[in-house]
């Protein structure tokens, strides 16, 4: 029997009008590669697809603001006020209410519950319409207020407003794409959103300078024209893979069922703790900057320059963790506890390892990250001096972070969520606290990397006690 992971023949999982459970058949393919294959192996073929799409999603965006810059500083300002909104949407979609998905639906697969893990689908396309409606009404009735507040005036506002308006109107889209994808995730099928993804980068690249610029006699629609594109994008990609789910390749079938409330409670249970989580992260990042610009203008752009290597470490520890996730999520719901358990610690400890190299090596060699985007002395010292206090502790983030998607997979978000306040009160509250009484930049620098430390021993004990782990429903 083939394990390969990216597939699962739909026959096999339809499961209309049988039993809940395949135990009496052969395992599909994708199940048995889940539950039974190599976890390294198994888990590098999950991750590595996933870290490419977020990687390509991250050209995409660098490109986009490339073009969107040639536009003006009015037009650059606009897409920066509503990038945090944008991003906020985006890791509520994928990482809180797409981590319950992928939860639901392998715990589902693990257990052999196939008619729940097919409803599973409906069930979260409903949500995916639902929190994408919220979206896209709250921004056009609330934009308004969100970017004034944001600091848009002027021509910055109205360019904030064009772009806002086009990009949101797409948001059911954006939300169809992250829950299907968790959905394929849950189930081991990482293949499908990495294609989904590659073809929109292939779009996209060419379609934003098009819209936003014209060619020829064809005019282009300015900042509005990036927002089109988005929308258009993701609107014909969430056809596609709903089509694709419709006709059961994927392994599971979308199709219409009752909606029953322990499939949401299934989903939202971990989902809303772990977007809370996601919250968590941008929050301690928000309250952080505004304490280092304290210290005036080039401490900000210094800090500003090492946390963006913070940021670029997600993609990395996002397709690991995911991978995690569904290992975690298909051993928990077949009852093979010690499997998860060895799923999660193989994953932290890559994730740590991966990020405590990176973080090593800017701390030994900050000018070699720091250099790229300044030469003003002031900022790049305080760019180092970041660098050399927090990433010599980048593996504890990475330990905290795959550890927090084991926590999904098992059922116990909880734990994740209480690591992020530890930080975000360590982190934000009393840096800011300390700040407040005189306390050097170096201290509050000092405070962040104890933060890390701090939460990554909450999840650690967690980890090693059993609190993030419960058993899969028989």
């Amino acid at each position: 029997m083939t394990t390969d992971i990216g597939t699962a023949p739909a026959e096999t999982l339809s499961g209309a009008g049988e039993s809940d459970r395949v135990e009496a058949k052969p395992a599909p393919p994708a199940r048995h590669a889940l539950l039974h294959g190599p976890l390294l192996p198994t888990m590098l073929r999950l991750a590595l697809p996933t870290i490419v799409v977020l990687v390509i999603q991250t050209a995409v965006g660098v490109a986009e603001t490339y073009y969107v810059s040639a536009l003006g500083t009015d037009a650059l300002v606009g897409a920066a006020l509503v990038l945090p909104v944008s991003m906020l949407m985006t890791m509520v979609a994928a990482g809180g209410i797409g981590g319950g998905v992928a939860a639901a639906v392998s715990r589902a697969m693990g257990a052999g519950r196939v008619r729940d893990a097919n409803a599973l689908v409906f069930h979260a396309l409903v949500l995916a319409i639902a929190f994408g409606l919220v979206f896209t009404l709250a921004l056009r009735l609330g934009g308004p207020a969100l970017y004034r507040t944001l600091g848009g005036t002027g021509g910055a506002l109205d360019a904030a407003l064009s772009y806002s308006g086009w990009l949101f109107a797409g948001a059911i889209p954006v939300w169809i794409i992250n829950l299907m994808s968790a959905v394929l995730r849950g189930i081991g099928n990482v293949r499908v959103p990495a294609l989904v993804t590659l073809v929109g980068a292939a779009v996209m690249i060419p379609l934003s300078p098009f819209l936003i610029f014209g060619i020829g006699p064809i005019h282009g629609f300015g900042v509005a024209g990036a927002g089109m594109a988005v929308s258009g994008y993701y609107t014909v990609a969430a056809l596609g893979l709903l089509a694709y789910m419709v006709r059961g390749r994927s392994g599971l079938v979308l199709r219409r069922v009752p909606l029953e409330g322990r499939l949401f409670r299934d989903i939202l249970g971990v989902g809303v703790v772990s977007a809370l989580s996601a919250l968590q992260l941008n929050l301690i990042t928000l309250l952080v900057t505004g304490a280092v610009g304290r210290f005036g203008t080039e401490a900000l752009a210094g800090f500003g320059m090492g946390s963006r290597l913070d940021y670029l470490l997600i993609p990395l520890l996002f397709g690991l963790g995911t991978a995690v996730l569904t290992l975690v999520g298909t051993a928990m719901g077949a009852g093979d506890g010690p499997r998860a358990r060895r799923a999660a610690w193989i994953g932290a400890l890559m994730g740590a390892g991966v990020t405590e190299a990176i973080g090593l090596g800017v701390a030994l060699w900050p000018s070699a990250w720091v250099d790229l985007f300044s030469h003003d002395p002031a900022v790049l010292a305080h760019g180092a001096h970041y660098l050399r206090t927090v990433g010599p502790i980048y593996g504890a983030v990475g330990l905290t972070f795959i550890l927090g998607f084991a926590s999904q997979g098992g059922g116990r978000p909880l734990w994740a969520f209480l690591a992020g306040t530890v930080r975000l009160i360590v982190a934000a509250g009393v840096g800011w606290l300390a700040v407040g009484l005189g306390a050097s930049l170096g201290t509050l620098f000092a405070l962040v990397a104890a933060a890390s430390i701090a939460s990554a021993a909450l999840c650690i004990t967690a980890a090693l006690t059993g609190a993030i782990w419960r058993p899969g429903r028989e």
